[in-house]
């Protein structure tokens, strides 16, 4: 059985390709295809495979006993791809915000996952989203739910961290070398969850029909109102009434171009780490890089590629 993990990152249409996932199960098992989501996954299911304090591994192999029992269901009963989406696995959008860098502890947490699954992770997909709108999306994620409004200096030290998708991918793979790593961005896969599935899975997908965005960030109202019932100066959301960001022009100017950067470093081939796939018809860059200015930026010297291991494993 193939098991494919959906990682997120967050903001970047985990939520809709989920519900995608949930409408068209029945169509799904009856073409040999499972999908565990949130529901199933954060309750109960993953428990225990991050450190628990005071459990020492005793957690974690039970996590991992729970699992593999769960897989052998998943093979009795036909199923020959299981699709395993959880943004979670990356880590939080409050945790991001409050390190102010792109998940930070990413390999080390994944490689636990990986480990859980026991050698049968063979896909990992990502999503990832132009900087400046991923963190205008989590900074308005974060203060709808209670996190404090990011000031200038806080928006510019986001802008300027040296972290970014590059060294994400980076460590995802380094988490899971045995598996194909594949990267959608989320300009063109946000809207089109069949496409995501088709992608992952290499099969043809049930057609989604909705094309509705779930879980979109809150306006620049709405967050206003929210501060407002919360006790807390609305002000401090920016004028305008639709999408807020934190960012002035210099930061987005900033985050636009590591973004450019990791895009340039994924369509030269990401070091053979991962496949860049914008449309289905698109492969990824061949031993000859494709034309274009691909020396902008920082410099993309290829790295040795390390496995990452959990502590205490």
């Amino acid at each position: 059985m193939k098991v494919i993990l959906h990682i997120g990152a967050h903001r970047t249409g985990t939520t809709s390709f989920q519900s995608y996932m949930r409408e068209q199960s029945g169509t799904l098992q009856g073409q040999g295809v499972g999908f565990w989501g949130p529901a199933r996954t954060r309750k109960g299911l993953f428990a225990g495979i991050q450190p628990v304090p005071g459990l020492g591994g005793t957690a974690a192999q039970r996590a991992r006993g729970r699992i593999q029992l769960q897989l052998a269901r998943a093979r009795q009963n036909g199923t020959h791809t299981l699709v395993v989406s959880d943004e979670n696995m990356m880590g939080s959008v409050r945790r991001n915000l409050r390190s102010r860098t792109l998940y930070a502890d990413v390999g080390e947490r994944f490689s636990r996952y990986v480990c859980a699954f026991d050698g049968t992770v063979d896909t990992v997909v990502l999503t990832v989203r132009a900087l400046d709108h991923y963190w205008a999306s989590a900074a308005a994620y974060g203060v709808a739910r209670g996190h404090g409004v990011p000031d200038p200096d806080c928006a510019m030290q986001i802008a300027l961290a040296a972290r970014t998708w590059r060294d994400v991918i980076t460590d995802v793979a380094c988490a899971a070398p045995g598996a194909r790593i594949i990267v959608a961005p989320f300009e063109t896969a946000a809207a089109r969850p069949d496409t995501m599935l088709t992608l992952a899975t290499g099969a043809p997908a049930p057609v989604d029909h909705a094309a509705d965005r779930l879980n979109r960030a809150p306006s620049a109202d709405d967050l206003r109102a929210i501060l407002v019932d919360r006790g807390e100066d609305p002000d401090q959301i920016t004028a305008g009434a639709g999408r807020w960001t934190p960012f002035d022009i210099a930061a987005r100017a900033a985050l636009r171009e590591a973004y450019a950067d990791d895009m340039l470093w994924l369509v030269a081939g990401a070091d053979g780490l991962a496949t860049l796939t914008e449309e289905l018809d698109h492969t990824r860059a061949g031993q000859t890089p494709p034309h274009g200015p691909l020396t902008r930026g920082r410099g993309h010297d290829k790295q040795e590629r390390r496995m990452a291991e959990p502590r205490g494993s």
